[in-house]
């Protein structure tokens, strides 16, 4: 998905239809913040990754606390996942804002056919 698609997109929906798309992402994306307090807080644990809907990676730190040479390796990902977790969120909500425009572009009435 390239971001001028979505544009030229959302080009198509009128304002009613781009307030609600709006709210939506509101409503249904992921937020910023809580993704880094949960990063902060619970990152070693997992919590940040459980968050985002990466399951499997946060099971697998999850599982690695239980050791010390886990912890450590927690450790590094933790750090590293303080770089990561912006560019998910963007791209969760993105992908998102996305898949409503396709579907309310989806719901409008076609075009009339132009008559001369």
């Amino acid at each position: 998905m390239q971001s001028m698609d979505l544009v030229a997109m959302k080009n198509r929906l009128d304002a009613r239809q781009l307030m609600v798309m709006e709210s939506e992402v509101r409503n249904q994306g992921k937020n910023m913040i809580v993704a880094y307090v949960l990063w902060y807080f619970l990152g070693i644990f997992g919590g940040h990754r459980f968050y985002m809907k990466k399951t499997g990676s946060a099971v697998a730190q999850l599982i690695l606390t239980i050791t010390i040479i886990g912890i450590i390796i927690n450790a590094v990902w933790w750090i590293v996942d303080a770089f990561l977790v912006h560019t998910w969120v963007r791209d969760y909500n993105r992908e998102l804002e996305y898949r409503l425009v396709s579907q309310m572009i989806a719901q409008q009435d076609p075009p009339a056919p132009n008559s001369f």
